[in-house]
């Protein structure tokens, strides 16, 4: 940092002596005064540009800077420059370093803050003169601001020193870290390299034998496990190996015995197709004949359903004659019982006439008459009422023969309705199986081709497999160029019966 002779040193060269500072000290109370005023100027300046604005927070972060400013500057206007003043300088160059306060925000503030201060400094000077009316030749005034822009001056050369120092320092430690990074990067660069290059000439069992920083280390771990599992997965490469050249054969025996038992298969599904055409058919026939009989025994229910109405209806006319009969009949009792009435008065006529003597004789005729019709009329309605009765009786019995007509035909209908229920049924079912048989009948056909096609899969299988036998051959030679350590004993294929080419299997890999 700063020590006393560099302090001594900048000074000597701004020749700020012991008159200067106490110069400077006088002039301490004015720069007090004046100093709130100045830094308001510099604040309500830096509030108006966003580069010097966002080093603060809010207003309470710029009071703070405030405070700080004014203690520093109590401490330069005292003029002693000792320790203080030192570690005062120190951290503030610090602060401006750890926020990253660019060096023309801070001297511009700085001249802002000077041209302040300058300004109230010879306000108060010209105003000292003239209330004592003193001859001022100016060298007064220019000691003290020379005073204070050398004070301010010094002060911003402390400030930037320490900030570019410690800028410096970042920079050594930065390029010190990327030197030891370089260094550590060579290290795992050139392990890994040597690693790279085994894996290339096929030696799977090395291993990283360097310790690698603590940040690689996870590199080095996923190095060697990958390794070893790339050793382990060879190794099931070379067991499946000798496990799938005989597998081959073996294969290819089945797929023979699976093409010979395909065409029968298919010889099978053929003759089952054909037989299932004709069922399929016969199953139609069925159908549509109880389609048809559903469609008869539906008019039949339609026709009785209508001989029903119409029964119905005879009963409805019936019930309607035997009332109109007992309407005829109470009329008729009405005419009887005025044929009544007439012969009554008739007779009376008569009787009244005979006491009239000669004058009545001809209304007696008269009235003898009338009682002769009366007596007809009588006679006559009798014989009606008894006709009506007859009649009555005879539309009862008719009533209750068509009703009991009607009964009987809704019973009919009933049955007839079942039947249609039963027919209607019978020839869904025969539907439903036709159309089931049909189903199975594409389906046994798409089976006889599928068959077909197994059968041709199966020859492809066949020549497949053959392939696979001599791929897995060469498969043998390719990884014997591994070194993949010690082997050990290679699973047994599970139930497998000997294979021809078990005998012939090759050597696949060399033992370390």
């Amino acid at each position: 940092m700063t020590n006393g002779r560099d302090l001594q040193e900048r000074l000597a060269f701004i020749q700020l002596d012991s008159a200067s500072r106490r110069t400077l000290a006088e002039a301490g109370p004015a720069l007090k005064t004046a100093l709130p005023a100045a830094l308001d100027a510099f604040y309500a300046q830096a509030r108006r540009f966003p580069g010097a604005a966002k080093m603060f927070r809010d207003e309470s972060h710029i009071d703070k800077a405030k405070g700080a400013q004014q203690v520093h500057w109590d401490i330069i206007s005292a003029g002693a420059f000792d320790q203080s003043y030192v570690a005062s300088v120190e951290r503030i160059g610090a602060v401006h370093a750890r926020i990253g306060l660019e060096p023309r925000w801070y001297i511009g503030g700085y001249a802002i803050i000077l041209e302040e201060l300058v300004k109230s400094l010879i306000a108060d000077h010209v105003a000292n003169r003239k209330r004592w009316a003193k001859p001022d030749d100016g060298d007064a005034i220019g000691r003290t601001v020379g005073a204070v822009v050398k004070a301010a001056m010094l002060d911003i050369d402390f400030v930037i020193s320490v900030y570019l120092g410690i800028a410096e320092k970042g920079r050594l430690e930065e390029e010190a870290r990327k030197a030891e990074a370089a260094k550590i990067q060579s290290l795992v660069v050139e392990e890994t390299a040597r690693g790279l290059k085994a894996l290339a000439a096929g030696d799977l069992t090395y291993r990283i034998q360097a310790e690698f920083p603590e940040e690689y280390q996870r590199l080095q771990q996923d190095f060697d496990a990958a390794m070893g599992q790339l050793q382990e997965s060879m190794r099931v490469i070379v067991s499946n190996t000798e496990s799938m050249t005989s597998g081959a054969s073996e294969i290819g025996q089945a797929a023979d015995d699976m093409a010979s038992r395909t065409e029968q298969q298919a010889a099978a599904l053929e003759e089952t197709a054909a037989a299932l055409d004709e069922i399929t058919a016969t199953v139609r026939r069925t159908a549509e004949g109880a389609q048809q009989a559903n469609a008869v025994v539906t008019q039949a229910k339609a026709d009785a359903e209508q001989t029903g109405a119409v029964v119905g209806e005879a009963v409805s006319a019936m019930s309607g004659i035997e009332q109109s009969a007992d309407k005829i009949s109470q009329i008729i009792g009405v005419i009887d019982e005025i044929a009544f009435q007439t012969n009554l008065l008739a007779l009376n006529a008569g009787v009244e006439a005979a006491r009239a003597g000669d004058a009545g004789r001809g209304f007696a005729v008269v009235a003898s008459e009338v009682r002769s019709l009366a007596q007809r009329s009588a006679e006559a309605a009798k014989e009606i009422k008894a006709l009506i009765s007859a009649s009555t009786r005879q539309v009862k019995e008719g009533v209750e023969l068509v009703g009991r007509t009607g009964d009987a035909l809704q019973r009919v209908v009933g049955q007839v309705s079942q039947i249609t229920s039963l027919v209607a049924e019978i020839a869904a079912s025969a539907q439903e199986q036709s159309t089931a048989l049909a189903e199975v009948n594409v389906a046994v056909n798409q089976m006889d081709q599928m068959t077909q096609q197994n059968a041709a899969m199966v020859e492809q299988s066949t020549a497949a497999s053959h392939s696979l036998a001599n791929e897995s051959h060469a498969l043998a030679q390719l990884i014997s160029g591994f070194d993949i350590g010690a082997r050990g004993a290679a699973p047994t294929p599970g139930r497998r019966p000997a294979s021809r080419h078990a005998a012939n299997a090759p050597a696949l890999l060399k033992s370390a």
